[in-house]
């Protein structure tokens, strides 16, 4: 099973994706000392991803968290389907962007050097 959670570090927050691959119980039962029971920690409870905000069909969302090196389109150009539209560097590693599909640039939220989260919307192709 599969389970989405946000994990902070250093002050920012990652969403991850963890496969679950043992379905034991969460925590290990309770000890007994001298036929009492002592109470254990408890588990926090992952923190809720926040809800996805809603995109059209031409919405250009980051597959990834990272850093926006560099943005390749400009609002009114027009775009071919599989076009490079931006790329996004996470962990030394660069990601192109690419149209999903053939039209005209309505609009650019990002620029070069911006952080962006996963599902944070990058651009809009009409």
């Amino acid at each position: 099973m599969e389970r989405r959670l946000r994990i902070t570090v250093d002050g920012k927050a990652y969403v991850v994706t963890v496969e679950e691959l043992d379905a034991g119980p969460l925590a290990p039962p309770p000890a007994v000392v001298l036929g009492a029971t002592v109470p254990q920690a408890v588990a926090a409870a992952p923190v809720a991803a926040a809800p996805a905000a809603a995109h059209g069909a031409g919405d250009v969302v980051a597959p990834l968290g990272g850093t926006v090196q560099s943005v390749l389109v400009t609002v009114g150009q027009r775009v071919a389907e599989g076009e490079k539209l931006a790329v996004i560097e996470a962990m030394k590693m660069n990601t192109q962007i690419s149209a999903p599909r053939a039209g005209q640039i309505a609009r650019v939220e990002v620029r070069a050097g911006q952080v962006v989260e996963t599902g944070q919307l990058l651009l809009a192709i009409a």
